[in-house]
């Protein structure tokens, strides 16, 4: 198991690692809109902060020597189903076919009053 860790996204604030690979697995942690320079939320809607989210998460991929071609599945976690489809035109951006499976879910609050989380599983071909 290696433990994949760059300051190009937010640092962990708590007990866990930013992702961890596993044979020719990796599986990072949720991330949230944190501007990694700043190290605060992003200013904006739910569009600047799903882009901010998935920059976040290329920036790990990117420490694993990974791309957004290897991510398999994404758990999207939303404070306001409402927001769907513009979380979803911005999403849109950052995948190509063939897509990785996906599961959006709305709850009650995320960290830092987030409007958006992003968690991955990424596969490498090895």
């Amino acid at each position: 198991m290696q433990v994949i860790s760059t300051t190009k996204a937010p640092g962990a604030i708590g007990p866990y690692s930013q992702a961890l690979k596993v044979g020719n697995m990796l599986y990072a942690s949720g991330q949230i809109p944190i501007d990694p320079a700043t190290g605060a939320l992003v200013e904006g809607g739910i569009k600047e902060q799903t882009r901010q989210a998935l920059l976040n998460v290329q920036a790990i991929l990117a420490e694993a020597g990974l791309t957004m071609s290897n991510v398999v599945k994404t758990t999207v976690f939303m404070a306001d189903m409402a927001d769907f489809a513009e979380m979803n035109q911005v999403y849109a951006e950052f995948f190509a076919a063939p897509y990785p499976a996906r599961s959006a879910v709305a709850v009650r609050a995320l960290p830092k009053g987030a409007l958006v989380e992003i968690e991955i599983v990424a596969c490498s071909e090895d």
